[in-house]
């Protein structure tokens, strides 16, 4: 028996209920409302060019929706896996229900099959994986083949083939960080492409390796110096992966929101007191993507502990523009008066929890602090419905939706559950806002 087998028949075992597919739609919501307030960024118009919607070539479509879906850095995040599952499953499950003509159900019962397979593969490739590998554009794969194989009803046998030949189409590397270059939005692309190519290729007989993951010269070997094999058939009766998924409130990496958490509340509490000096104590991950004391371009300002604890302490809130170039400028002290530190103790909680402590020096010699271990969008902190379907709305409005088309597109994503046609909803369709740029 081969882990990918294991795997297989763990989620075709999963009960899936009524709560479970109302909670797939709200993912999917956000999902595809990050894909559409991309869509007039610059990323956003080049995958356009290369990939557009109305493409012929389902896996082509898959790319543009996946790709579009990590540009703005607001999709959601699974913290034990360090993924990000939705930019990857959801565009390969939609363009081939959409092309099937499947109904809303199977389509979310799908939704929710990809999630488990690439948090699952997500928790087993260890911590050393990610120094270098891109978890979700190297275990996105998986969960697209598997989602995709859901929705083209394959065998245990062919969706085990799915699976062993994503898993040799795995890739996405952390260089993209050096000079912020536009990778991170090919690595989901990518992955979701390359899941939908897999399971088709299945479908007709294409095989693939069964011991992807643990063969001598498989994924573990290949890419993971300390993998937990275990993890990927572990606890098979705990909820589905996607509803332990958090959904970000803040258009920056995951990583800083538990300071930009806590150190809102501090906003609160200094009452305009001007700060002389701020301490950020977090895990080890956020310090190897984050610690960016000066970041030169709204990109990497998205990926600074600095820059994200200055905004939040200052202006009290952290928006799309508080990464520009007149906000960077305007808090380069405010950055520069931020010291780094690991935390051996959040460290140690990392990843099933994302902390960090937060604490400031007033001018007038006082000292607050704020810890957080949950932060807001986790599932013990979570958004609200109501507050998922806001970030929507305004996200869908920014990339160019007319009010009432994204209300009603937000109806009718909710509508799956009743098992609405997939293909009925139109995404992609209409017009696309003058370009603007990503920042």
């Amino acid at each position: 028996m081969s882990l990918t087998r294991d795997l297989t028949r763990l989620i075709a075992a999963k009960a899936v209920t009524e709560a479970d597919l109302a909670m797939a739609a709200l993912f999917v919501l956000d999902t595809v409302a990050c894909a559409l307030g991309a869509r007039a960024t610059d990323p956003g118009r080049m995958l356009t060019a290369v990939a557009p919607p109305e493409s012929a070539d389902t896996a082509r479509r898959a790319f543009h929706f996946g790709g579009l879906a990590h540009i703005l850095e607001m999709d959601d995040l699974h913290r034990e896996s360090v993924t990000h599952p939705g930019s990857v499953v959801i565009p390969a499950a939609w363009t081939l229900a959409e092309r099937d003509g499947l109904g809303g159900r199977a389509f979310l019962a799908a939704v929710l099959a990809g999630y488990e397979a690439c948090c699952r593969i997500g928790m087993s490739v260890g911590r050393a994986h990610y120094r270098v590998w891109h978890n979700t554009a190297t275990c996105g794969p998986f969960g697209a083949a598997m989602a995709a194989a859901r929705i083209l009803d394959l065998s245990e046998e062919r969706t085990v083939w799915a699976l062993g030949n994503a898993g040799t189409q795995s890739s996405g590397l952390w260089e993209f960080l050096a000079t912020g270059a536009m990778s991170k939005h090919l690595h989901t692309a990518r992955a979701a492409e390359a899941g939908v190519l897999a399971a088709l290729l299945a479908r007709e007989g294409f095989t693939g390796p069964d011991t992807i993951l643990e063969g001598e010269k498989g994924f573990f070997a290949g890419l993971c110096p300390d993998p937990v094999p275990a993890a990927i058939a572990a606890d098979p009766d705990r909820p589905w992966a996607l509803t332990s998924t958090s959904i970000k409130p803040w258009p920056c990496c995951r990583h800083t929101h538990p300071v930009i958490d806590a150190a809102l509340a501090l906003h609160a509490k200094l009452g305009g007191a001007a700060v002389s000096e701020v301490r950020v104590a977090t895990y080890r991950a956020a310090l190897d993507v984050c610690d960016r004391p000066d970041p030169r371009d709204p990109y990497a300002a998205r990926f600074s502990l600095q820059h994200c604890v200055a905004a939040a302490l200052n202006d009290g809130a952290v928006t799309r523009e508080s990464f520009d170039d007149h906000a960077r400028s305007r808090l380069a002290d405010a950055r520069a008066a931020a010291t780094i530190a690991l935390s051996p103790g959040i460290d140690a909680a990392y990843p099933d929890a994302w902390g960090a402590d937060v604490r400031v020096t007033t001018a007038d010699g006082r000292t607050l602090e704020a810890v957080r271990h949950d932060a807001r969008g986790d599932p013990g902190n979570p958004l609200s419905a109501d507050e998922i379907a806001a970030k929507a709305h305004g996200l869908m409005t920014d990339g160019g939706m007319a009010p009432a088309d994204a209300g009603a597109l937000d109806a009718a994503i909710l509508a799956l559950v009743d098992d609405r046609p997939v293909a009925s909803l139109g995404l992609f369709a209409g017009p696309v806002a003058a370009s603007r740029s990503a920042a």
